[in-house]
C-alpha cells in the first residue's frame, strides 16, 4: 500500500530530467531515500510520447545527454526511440527503476508547517484509486508543457475537411500516409522534423508557415569524435565534445544578442547556398532577430535537400478557412490535401498540472519568482527543473540537480528541516521566467513563474555562469533561510540582514 509512505525526496517525473535527478541523488545522497512519481507507464517523458516522422533531438547528443554518463553514438541529433533508450539505459545502471511509482498522476501538492512536510495526492491510473505519500523535500521534473494535448488553434470550418487533421503529439500508431497529399502548418522543429522524413514516401508535402523560422544546418555526424574514439577513453572523447559544443552555443548565441544583423546575415547566407536557385529564401527570413525565438536545427541540410528536390514546398501565407479538400488561404491560393499535421506548438503546463498549496493557501505560480531559475520564492523545499531554452535543456537539469543534492547535504549538516528561497531586497519584475518571445511562451504568460531584475532572481540562460552559481555559490547567501525545529537559523553577525528577515516571515 503507497498511502503515508514517506520519502526524503519525492521526484515528479520519470523522463530525462527525472531519471537524470534520480541518478544525481544516487551519486551525492546516497542515504536519502527518494521515489519517482511517474503519470505514464515507462520511462522516457517526452522521448516515449512522441512517435511523430523522424521525431529527434533539437539539441546536439554530446550536450544533451547526462554529465556523468557518455552519448556514445555518432549522430549529432538522435532520433527519439534513440534517446529514449539512452535514460532507460542510464536508469537501469543507475538502479533507479525500483524507485518509480508508474501509472500515478498527481492531482495536489500541500505543505504543513506544523509537519515540516509534503502531502502528495495521486490517481492510480490503472484503477482510479486515490493515495496520499509524503515526502520532506520534492523535486518536479516533469518539464513545461501539458503532455496529453498540444495546442491547435480554431481553424474556421475544420470539421468540413474531408481528410485526416494530426497533432504530431498524438500521431497514430502505423499510420500510412504513402502517396497523399500533405499540409503541414507550422514552421518550428517539429515541422521542420516532418517534412524531410515523410517526403520520399507521400506525393507532395507543403509546409504552411504564417510567418519564417530561422533554420541552420548541423553535421549529421561528429567525425572528430569518431576519430578520437580510436585513441583515447569515451569519457574522454564525451567531454571534450561537450565543451567544444558548450562554447560554440554559448559564442553563437552572444554574438546574436551582440551583433543580430551579423548572425542573421551569416544564417540567411548559408540558407540561401543550401536551398539554391529555385527556393525563394524570403520562406526563411524571419522578422525578429536570431534566438529571440528558439533556432531550428536540420541535420545535413535534409530540409533543404527536399525543397532543392521538389518533393516539398514551402508556403507562406494566412489561413482563411478549411474546406473539404484542403485549405483556402487569404491571398486566394487553394492548398489541396489528404492529410493535414497541425505542427502548431506546444500546451505549457508546471508540475503535471497539479494544484499547490502551502499551509493550506493555494499558490499561484505566476505571483512568483524563481531562484537560480530553480526555487519558487516562497516556497518551502521545493524545486522546479527548468531546462534552457537558447541551449541543451539538460546542461541546466544537471548542474540544478547537483545544487539540489548539495542544499539536501547542507541542510542535514545543520540539521535544518525546511529551506525557504526570500526576496529580501523587492526584485521582482513583471517577466516571466522564460526568455523568449515564442508563441507557446507568450500564450502561457499566466501560467509562468516571474524572474527578477538581478541575481539569483534574473535568468541568466547561461550555463557557464549557473554552473558556477549552482556548484559553488554561497548557501547562506542571505536569500536561502533555514529553519529548524520551527525556528530561523540566521546568522547573527548580520544583524540587519536578520532584522529585514524577520519582518518578512512569521515567526
Amino acid at each position: 500500500m503507497i498511502s503515508n509512505s514517506h520519502y526524503g525526496v519525492l521526484i515528479i517525473g520519470a523522463g530525462l530530467s527525472g531519471i537524470g535527478a534520480a541518478c544525481h541523488l544516487n551519486r551525492h545522497c546516497p542515504d536519502i531515500r527518494y521515489g519517482i512519481i511517474e503519470q505514464r507507464s515507462r520511462i522516457g517523458g517526452t522521448w516515449d510520447i512522441f512517435k511523430y516522422p523522424g521525431i529527434r533531438s533539437d539539441s546536439d547528443m554530446y550536450t544533451l545527454g547526462y554529465n556523468f554518463r557518455p552519448w556514445t553514438d555518432t549522430k549529432m541529433l538522435a532520433d527519439g526511440p534513440s534517446i529514449r533508450q539512452y535514460i532507460d539505459d542510464t536508469a537501469t545502471e543507475n538502479d533507479v527503476k525500483k524507485n518509480i511509482l508508474f501509472e500515478k498522476k498527481i492531482s495536489q501538492i500541500s505543505w504543513s508547517s506544523a509537519n515540516s512536510c509534503w502531502s502528495v495526492t495521486f490517481i492510480d491510473q490503472a484503477d482510479g484509486t486515490e493515495s496520499i505519500l509524503t515526502c520532506d523535500f520534492v523535486f518536479s521534473c516533469t518539464g513545461y508543457y501539458r503532455y496529453d494535448k498540444g495546442y491547435t488553434p480554431e481553424f474556421p470550418n475544420a470539421e468540413k475537411f474531408g481528410g485526416d487533421i494530426i497533432h504530431p503529439q498524438n500521431w497514430p500508431d502505423n499510420y500510412d500516409y504513402k502517396g497523399k497529399r500533405v499540409v503541414v502548418i507550422g514552421s518550428g522543429a517539429t515541422a521542420v522534423t516532418l517534412i524531410p522524413a515523410m517526403a520520399d514516401k507521400t506525393a507532395h508535402i507543403t509546409m504552411l508557415q504564417r510567418s519564417p523560422t530561422y533554420v541552420a544546418s548541423v553535421p549529421e555526424n561528429d567525425l572528430v569524435s569518431e576519430k578520437l574514439r580510436k585513441v583515447i577513453p569515451e569519457m574522454l572523447v564525451y567531454r571534450l565534445a561537450r565543451a567544444r559544443n558548450i562554447l560554440l552555443q554559448r559564442s553563437v548565441y552572444e554574438l546574436s544578442m551582440k551583433k543580430p544583423l551579423v548572425v542573421k546575415k551569416l544564417l540567411l547566407a548559408a540558407t540561401k547556398k543550401q536551398l539554391g536557385p529555385d527556393v525563394d529564401i524570403a520562406h526563411f527570413e524571419p522578422n525578429y532577430n536570431p534566438w529571440e525565438e528558439r533556432l531550428c536545427a536540420v541535420p545535413k541540410g535534409d530540409l533543404f535537400k527536399v525543397l532543392r528536390e521538389g518533393k516539398a514546398s514551402v508556403v507562406t501565407d494566412q489561413i482563411d478557412t478549411f474546406t473539404e479538400k484542403g485549405i483556402q488561404l487569404k491571398s486566394g491560393k487553394h492548398l489541396d490535401a489528404d492529410i493535414i499535421i497541425t505542427a502548431t506548438g506546444l500546451n505549457l503546463q508546471l508540475i503535471g498540472g497539479a494544484d499547490i498549496f502551502v499551509d493550506n493557501k493555494k499558490l499561484n505560480i505566476a505571483d512568483e519568482m524563481m531562484y537560480k531559475g530553480l526555487m519558487m520564492e516562497g516556497v518551502p523545499n521545493f524545486a522546479l527543473m527548468f531546462g534552457y531554452t537558447n541551449s541543451s535543456w539538460t546542461l541546466k537539469s544537471d548542474i540544478a540537480s547537483e545544487f539540489v543534492c548539495r542544499l539536501l547535504n547542507h541542510m542535514r549538516r545543520i540539521n535544518a528541516e525546511k529551506v525557504v528561497p526570500v526576496d529580501t531586497e523587492s526584485n521582482i519584475s513583471d517577466l516571466n521566467f522564460l526568455n523568449l518571445r515564442s508563441g507557446y511562451v507568450s500564450r502561457a504568460d499566466s501560467q509562468l513563474p516571474r524572474q527578477g531584475k538581478k541575481s539569483p532572481w534574473k535568468n541568466l540562460d547561461n550555463y557557464l555562469q549557473d554552473r558556477s552559481a549552482l556548484r559553488e555559490g554561497d548557501l547562506n547567501d542571505g536569500f536561502l533561510i533555514f529553519y529548524r525545529n520551527g525556528k530561523l537559523l540566521i546568522k547573527s553577525e548580520n544583524k540587519k540582514l536578520s532584522k529585514r528577515i524577520r519582518s518578512l516571515i512569521p515567526i
